[in-house]
């Protein structure tokens, strides 16, 4: 153990352990020492199969503790920013699940937090870590830079959903109900109104992901030209990305295979992305090029985004580095998305 990194789960689910869990166990450089559960038999049942020494009762008592030196939260979405906040407040570093939290000003804090203590904050956009994207992003900015494929001409970015836990095992659960106790923050900005919180927090904990690869591929924060909102399922969003539009598509379906992608559509070719279920493991994003009458799929090899972000976590802690998706430029995409439901609040639901 001697200097591994010691770090605590805040959230034993299904996720927590598939996707955060799972793979810290198993990552050299660091060892889980604590999980905090509010679900005690969960939380028991958690720990022994993965391991963990010590299991606490809340978070806060896991932080008293000293425990740990850096904090995995993967909590109720509206109790995230509170989570989040203590630890940062308690000299930890933080990944937290998507979204940092519901508004920017929450945001802010949570960035203000880290800034002030020099701590790693990153956020949990794993496609930005996965294989396939990080090749995508790299094709992309050659043929900008070379002009072979010439001008681009449009962005195309959807995510309709579809099976998302692919059979997986390997986890534990209980009967148990999830108890009072979390601190929560309000779930969407002072300007939305009350009847549309909710529909405005599955938004952002659905299509946040979205957002962020918008920016990632663009280069930057788009304008938001049109917003179609006037149904609750099947929406579109219209952006200006400079010398080029993008196009936001976003539905919810069930019994399908997963469905999102993001598509570059030069001159001269197109750049194809396809992103796997998250849950399903070793599998990275399939990247496709189009050039004249030749379909390539490049290879990317084999590897899980999550298990690429907990590895560049720890990596971040040790070399002071800025992560990939840190909560300074995660507040961009809550930016973003503020500025969407103005938009629309202000053309008239």
């Amino acid at each position: 153990m001697g200097n591994d990194l010691r770090i605590g789960m805040v959230g034993a689910g299904m996720v927590g352990q598939l996707a955060h869990l799972a793979n810290f166990a198993q990552i050299p450089g660091c060892q889980v020492t604590a999980l905090a559960e509010l679900r005690p038999r969960l939380g028991a049942l958690a720990a022994e199969r993965f391991g963990v020494p010590k299991v606490f009762p809340s978070h806060r008592d896991m932080l008293a503790a000293d425990a740990v030196d850096a904090v995995v939260v993967v909590t109720r979405r509206p109790a995230t920013g509170p989570v989040v906040l203590d630890a940062l407040t308690a000299g930890k570093h933080v990944l937290s699940e998507k979204p940092m939290a519901h508004t920017v000003d929450q945001g802010r804090r949570l960035v203000e937090a880290a800034r002030a203590r020099q701590l790693t904050y990153s956020v949990g956009f794993m496609k930005r870590y996965d294989a396939g994207a990080a090749r995508a992003k790299q094709l992309l900015d050659g043929f900008v830079a070379s002009g072979e494929l010439g001008h681009m001409l449009l962005m195309r970015v959807w995510c309709f959903g579809g099976e998302f836990v692919c059979g997986a095992d390997g986890y534990v659960m209980t009967d148990e109900d999830r108890p009072d106790g979390l601190e929560t923050w309000p779930v969407a900005p002072d300007f939305i109104p009350p009847e549309d919180h909710a529909d405005y927090a599955q938004f952002l904990n659905v299509f946040v992901h979205d957002l962020n690869l918008i920016r990632l591929f663009a280069g930057g924060t788009p304008a938001v030209r049109a917003v179609d909102f006037e149904r609750r399922n099947g929406r579109t969003v219209l952006f200006d990305c400079g010398g080029f539009p993008a196009v936001l598509e976003m539905a919810e379906q069930t019994g399908t295979q997963w469905n999102e992608g993001l598509e570059v559509v030069f001159e001269k070719g197109r750049l194809l992305l396809a992103f796997p279920s998250p849950l399903l493991k070793n599998q990275s994003a399939t990247v496709t090029l189009v050039r004249g009458g030749e379909i390539s799929i490049i290879p990317t090899g084999w590897s899980w985004a999550f298990r690429r972000q907990a590895e560049a976590f720890v990596a971040d802690i040790a070399a002071q580095g800025e992560p990939l998706a840190s909560g300074a430029d995660s507040l961009a995409d809550l930016e973003l998305a503020e500025t969407i439901w103005r938009r629309y609040l202000g053309a008239g639901k």
